[in-house]
């Protein structure tokens, strides 16, 4: 910390009388007005000191207190924006979900690439950050969603100015402390009391001096000032142990919890009975969970000391639970029963309303990304509801926050509820049978069931930890479950990933201007003429740098264009086309010459029907959405000449009516022939007009955009595409199927590809038509009735069998006695079926049956033994497959095998007699 000591020398702390001091508890440096307070003020440093005792003026509900902030610092000269969903990759591909409100700004905004939509701004940004899940319910305070007001400011230094999308110095350190102290001023809070401890924040490349604002216990701001980058040769060494110099561009980013300033206002015992007052007290009645006098006040004195269960500060949550019982001088037995279910439902209405979060901004559970964590979340979820007995649907529950949070969806989120719970019994059924297998392999050993095990048990069948010690205690095995297990399964699939690095291009590829892209002026131009740049060699063939090009590059699912470039001398086919920063490289055969003038040529076939397929599927997206709901996102895509594919999230399997009524809402815009439009709006223009369902199909980058219009379909693309929907000709859906838990793939066709496709399907039609010797429309009736019979004939043959080996048997075989035991020795040429089935006929009148047959050419042994006979029937078919140079085995009462030597099965029945005396005798 002392690295950055002179970062925090503010001239407001100097100018008010501020002090630095060193908590003697955690060594932390802080700030405060109070020149005789000796420690940081933080737990577990301190205890909450405004439990029963608000630190302002007046109660908040959280919508008062939302409103209290952004109109401050309106009146402050921010601009107030909107927020972002929750689902941060709709916007971003490093990251999943939204955990601070500066993630609305990057990559894009923060690197200077892009100008933010105001500058300075203020919002209210939801978020949910799952590595917090383990602590929801215990601190006290902690809540896996929640709202982060904040207030940022863009600056770039006076040095770098025509560099960036923003510059100059809008406010800095100085004056962000102040806006957070006036704030709390016109709270009515104590001033002396606020606390600016020193933190400086590292993350992602980036790093700078941050504070974290401590008022009576509890974190209420958190103050960051991204102003460094990574540099080994840096001034500075951080925390983490790296290097950091100053950046070009300088950034406020700060963070005030919405949830933790209305729990001030309130002075609750915790934060969620100021938040979802209506909720707890629906869940504790639900439960029957009622507190005499003397239990409330113990819970309230408890309150006080939640922060200490903190799984970040305290080492193990029981001993944190059994030191709070003794500051209280209670049983901690006592206590946890009185603590232990109320956590449980603070966990299920702050996790209700993460759900609600997910659910409403359409993600749907799946196995992976933003989908696996909505499923954890429910499970978890699930599992607690039912732990404390609440008998309320899940559903129900949920649905109760997203009326709070007034989503429009919510037939949609109560519908995903109810099929993730089905499809979570089902899982459960399976993964009880391998809690069984570990228990017993780790039963007697002393070691628990490693916690490797339980993760993946979790991410295989969503097993939670608690039932898996349920089970296994019971058979004798030990379970040791972390206190931060369900922030270990997050961090299995919430990793924040860097940035890749861009290949590094070749010096001459850097120095050439961008070509210029004529596809976009044009897309029904196929023919050009152009400069050859440069000519790059390659293992196969050449890569070609055009001054301007009608060739499309490959991206977003479409395939490159292919073609031709003919100079005076040659002409070279073009296979490939890639875009590397901004200069197109065409592929071709032949080295047409740098400096040379070339015609160039694309293929108009391809070209059309990739034009055709594109935008088909824009408009099968739109259908899909129109009949399936508005929680359908694009989960991939690639366009084809002869067929589509397009992956949508979506909870549940598409039924044949919903794909024809898909099918019939795009051809329906198909023949109302649409114009389909393109436009280069600002991207927060495009933004805030249509919203984050602009990037269906990844998020482009640079300061305008280019929209592609559909209808009343929009959306980001880079694509070609036709100029009317009436060009796509037709659509046809081949198929649907699921490509993973949560992910639907839909086939197409479109134009004379979709004609083609209908075509082979009538083809296979007539074709099993003319083997059924019916008309095409009586195919469905004949088939039936075909199988039907087919199934009735397989059943009398079966009964025939049946009644064929009773009958044999009843006609007695080669029947001998062996010391006292009736065996029928003999050859039956029928398949397998037939032998078993005369083989327990035999058993069933108390006869060992040893029985042969060289049906279908190899040499096939079936024996049964009832039950009160001692001869093992595995053992004995081994004994006679080996004599036909064969092997075969099973259960001691039936086995079967074999082996190809037919000649030798008579010899090997005639010595069967003589092996059951040895078994017998043995």
């Amino acid at each position: 910390m002392s690295e950055l000591e002179s970062e925090y020398r503010l001239e407001y702390f100097e100018e008010n009388d501020f002090v630095r001091k060193e908590c003697p508890s955690c060594g932390a440096h802080f700030w405060t007005r109070d020149h005789d307070r000796e420690t940081c003020g933080e737990p577990p440093c301190a205890d909450y000191s405004f439990i029963d005792n608000p630190g302002f003026d007046e109660a908040y509900t959280m919508e008062e207190m939302r409103e209290a902030f952004l109109s401050f610092f309106e009146d402050n000269d921010h601009a107030r924006i909107d927020p972002y969903p929750v689902a941060a990759n709709r916007w971003r591909d490093d990251v999943l979900l939204t955990q601070a409100s500066i993630y609305d700004f990057q990559p894009l905004v923060t690197s200077g690439e892009t100008p933010p939509p105001a500058n300075p701004l203020c919002i209210s940004q939801p978020c949910i950050r799952m590595q917090d899940i383990d602590n929801v319910g215990r601190t006290g305070r902690h809540t896996m969603a929640f709202e982060m007001m904040a207030h940022h400011a863009f600056n770039a230094r006076e040095e770098a100015e025509g560099d960036y999308a923003y510059e100059g110095e809008v406010y800095w350190k100085n004056d962000t402390v102040r806006y957070c102290d006036e704030l709390f001023e016109s709270m009515g809070a104590n001033l002396d009391e606020i606390v600016y401890i020193e933190d400086p924040w590292v993350g992602g490349g980036n790093a700078g001096p941050a504070i974290e604002v401590i008022y009576k216990g509890a974190e209420l701001a958190t103050l960051v000032f991204m102003s460094m980058k990574q540099d080994p040769e840096g001034e500075y060494e951080l925390k983490d142990g790296n290097r950091y110099s100053p950046m070009d561009t300088y950034i406020v980013d700060t963070g005030y919890g919405l949830e933790r300033w209305t729990w001030m206002s309130q002075g609750t015992p915790t934060v969620y009975e100021a938040v979802y007052p209506d909720m707890i007290a629906f869940l504790k009645e639900n439960a029957g969970i009622e507190h005499s006098e003397d239990e409330e006040q113990l819970i309230h004195r408890a309150a006080k000391l939640a922060g200490h269960m903190d799984i970040d500060e305290a080492d193990d949550m029981d001993v944190a639970r059994d030191n709070i019982a003794n500051k209280l001088d209670v049983n901690v037995s006592e206590l946890t029963a009185l603590t232990r279910p109320l956590e449980d439902i603070y966990a299920i209405a702050d996790h209700c309303r993460a759900l609600a979060y997910m659910f409403g901004d359409g993600i749907v559970p799946s196995n992976v990304g933003t989908g696996y964590l909505a499923r954890m979340v429910l499970r978890r979820t699930k599992r607690l509801v039912d732990n404390v007995g609440i008998d309320a649907p899940l559903d129900e529950l949920v649905d109760m926050q997203a009326k709070r949070l007034d989503y429009h969806n919510r037939d949609t989120i109560r519908d995903i509820v109810r099929t993730e719970e089905a499809k979570y019994r089902k899982t459960l059924e399976r993964g009880s049978r391998r809690i069984e297998q570990l228990a017993d392999e780790h039963a007697g050993t002393g070691d628990p069931i490693p916690t490797d095990e339980l993760l993946e048990l979790y991410d295989s069948h969503g097993i939670q930890p608690d039932m898996v010690k349920e089970i296994a205690e019971e058979r004798g095995a030990t379970v040791d479950v972390p206190d931060d297990f369900y922030s270990l399964v997050a961090a299995r699939h919430d990793s924040e990933q860097a940035f890749k690095d861009q290949d590094e291009t070749d010096d001459r590829l850097r120095e050439l201007p961008d070509t210029e892209k004529l596809y976009y002026e044009d897309q029904q131009r196929t023919e050009f003429e152009a400069v050859v740049l440069d000519v790059f060699e390659r293992e196969e063939g050449y890569d070609v740098v055009l001054d301007q090009t009608m060739f499309y590059p490959e991206g977003g699912g479409q395939p490159a264009d292919r073609g031709s470039l003919t100079s005076e001398d040659l002409t070279a086919e073009v296979s490939d086309v890639q875009i590397r920063d901004g200069i197109v490289l065409h592929r071709t055969d032949r080295d047409p010459g740098k400096g040379e003038f070339v015609r160039g040529q694309v293929d108009v076939t391809r070209r059309r029907r990739l034009m055709r397929h594109h935008t088909a599927t824009h408009v099968v997206g739109y259908a899909a959405r129109q009949v399936l709901g508005d929680h359908i996102r694009q989960a991939g895509a690639q366009k084809g000449t002869t067929s589509s594919r397009f992956d949508i999230t979506h909870y549940e399997r598409i039924t044949r009516e919903q794909v024809k009524e898909i099918e019939h809402v795009a051809n329906e815009i198909v023949m109302d022939n649409h114009p389909v439009k393109q436009e280069w709006p600002h991207r927060h223009e495009a933004e805030e007009k249509h919203g984050f369902d602009l990037y269906q199909g990844g998020i482009p980058p640079g300061t305008n955009i280019r929209l592609i219009h559909v209808a009343d379909d929009v959306q980001a693309c880079g694509g070609t595409h036709v100029k009317r929907t009436g060009d796509i000709g037709c659509i046809k859906i081949l198929n649907t199927e699921p490509v993973q838990d949560g992910i639907e793939r839909i086939v197409f066709a479109a134009g004379d590809a979709a004609i083609d496709a209908t075509q082979r399907s009538e083809d296979a039609l007539y074709d099993a038509a003319d083997v059924l010797d019916v008309t095409p429309q009586e195919v469905p009736d004949t088939a039936e009735r075909f199988f039907t019979e087919w199934k009735e004939r397989g059943k009398t043959i079966d009964r025939l069998k049946s009644e064929l080996a009773e009958a044999r048997a009843a006609a007695g075989g080669d029947e001998i006695d062996i010391d006292g035991t009736p065996v029928v020795v003999q050859r039956l040429d029928g398949d397998t079926d037939e032998l078993r089935k005369m083989a327990n006929a035999f058993v069933d009148e108390g006869k060992v049956a040893v029985l042969g047959s060289a049906d279908g050419g190899s040499a096939t042994f079936v024996v049964g033994v009832p039950d009160d006979v001692d001869v093992n029937a595995g053992e004995l078919v081994g004994q006679l497959a080996q004599k036909v140079g064969g092997g075969g085995g099973g259960p001691p009462d039936f086995a079967q095998g074999g082996g190809p030597d037919v000649d030798a099965l008579d010899d090997a029945l005639d010595e069967a007699p003589e092996l059951l005396k040895q078994v017998l005798n043995a």
